[in-house]
């Protein structure tokens, strides 16, 4: 009596980086550098609300305040997720105000005066830029199967769109 045995292949040997994750290097690779681009520019968008919230004025100050405050706070909030998981891909990660300043794409803004209309409105663009940029990000990380960072990344596109939300319709009626 024959039986049909399947005999098991062996499991092709995959290098990784040293991580807990399963990616091959050029994966592993290409997904930190993604995430330390986006990392650099979340703390540029956390400093830039913080900065505006600080200098916020004007008849709506304590709404305005608050709802920066808010935002800031989520968005420092995604810097530690952000950089943990580049960890765990066996990613050095940012280490400094310079290293953030060499790896951000969202623009700084040091101007001595700005109104509370044009705070909010850079914040909205510069929102929806980050929705962009973490869209990008989200794409590398389906082109290696990398739902982890993948699902991390859907919450904050979320979120970043959420921002934008409240900015925009804050703007259109100002």
């Amino acid at each position: 009596m024959g039986t049909n045995r399947t005999v098991p292949t062996e499991e092709p040997v995959v290098e990784t980086v040293e991580t807990t994750s399963a990616l091959r290097r050029p994966a592993a690779a290409d997904l930190s550098n993604a995430l330390r681009e986006l990392l650099a520019d979340v703390f540029a968008l956390y400093i830039k609300t913080k900065a505006f919230h600080w200098h916020m004025t004007g008849r709506h100050f304590r709404d305005y305040h608050l709802l920066l405050d808010e935002q800031a706070e989520q968005l420092f909030a995604v810097t530690d997720d952000l950089a943990e998981r580049s960890r765990k891909l066996g990613a050095r990660t940012i280490r400094s105000i310079g290293d953030i300043a060499r790896h951000q794409r969202l623009k700084d803004n040091n101007e001595e005066e700005v109104t509370p209309k044009a705070m909010l409105s850079e914040l909205c663009i510069d929102n929806r830029h980050l929705t962009n940029l973490l869209l990008s990000t989200h794409r590398i990380c389906e082109q290696h199967a990398d739902v982890a960072t993948a699902s991390l990344i859907e919450t904050w596109i979320d979120e970043a769109q959420r921002r934008s939300w409240f900015l925009s319709e804050i703007v259109q009626h100002l």
